[in-house]
């Protein structure tokens, strides 16, 4: 497959995301949900295809002729990255080659930091609310996140991406402190990672399950 360093434009952007957003599509699939014709959803995905940034596999699983579902591969993480929320891979290795003990404090201390940043807009808020504020401040991170309720007292938050995929991949404390953060948000609440992009998932989904519902924080 050929590839190309060149950024997907604007459009392509926009079905990368919904792509991402729903793990694996057809391109009627994105269609529809995009509101756009399939001859343009084809159009973009030959495009990312190209750039090695979608693969397709064939979705046998229906009658007649199987259409191509397409997922996004790896090197789509840092497209969704914001500014606040990238880490260097060089300099933490140049920490970690003076002391690698300082290598967990760095992402403590940052993970000490996004609770404190994060507290105060929790505040008084319900259980359902505090969960909506904890996903819109995910996803305003570059980690496309959305929830789902299950049932009572019970919510998944899903990161589509991961914008500081080249951290995770080479420090595990990355996804630790992402685990602890979010758990340090809801301690009313028992938190498990129940899936992980790095061990193969299209997402990182988080089991989220409180005692009582509708408590608001003090």
């Amino acid at each position: 497959m050929h590839t190309t360093s060149a950024a997907p434009s604007p459009t392509q952007h926009w079905v990368l995301a919904a792509l991402k957003r729903s793990g694996d599509a057809t391109a009627e699939e994105l269609a529809a949900t995009l509101e756009i014709s399939s001859s343009a959803v084809r159009q973009h995905l030959r495009a990312l295809r190209s750039a090695g940034l979608i693969t397709a596999t064939p979705d046998r699983g229906q009658p007649g002729r199987p259409a191509d579902r397409y997922h996004a591969t790896d090197l789509t993480e840092p497209l969704f990255a914001t500014t606040d929320s990238s880490l260097s891979v060089e300099l933490l290795e140049h920490i970690e080659e003076e002391d690698p003990e300082l290598v967990s404090r760095v992402f403590e201390r940052r993970r000490l930091r996004l609770v404190e940043s994060a507290q105060d807009k929790l505040i008084g808020k319900s259980i359902a609310q505090r969960v909506d504020v904890l996903t819109h401040m995910l996803d305003d991170q570059g980690y496309l996140a959305d929830c789902e309720k299950p049932e009572h007292n019970h919510y998944r938050i899903n990161l589509h991406s991961c914008p500081i995929w080249a951290v995770a991949t080479h420090y595990r404390q990355a996804c630790t402190t992402e685990l602890e953060f979010i758990r340090d948000l809801m301690p009313d609440a028992t938190v498990d990672r129940v899936t992980h992009k790095t061990a193969g998932a299209h997402t990182c989904s988080y089991e989220i399950l409180f005692q009582t519902e509708g408590a608001a924080t003090p």
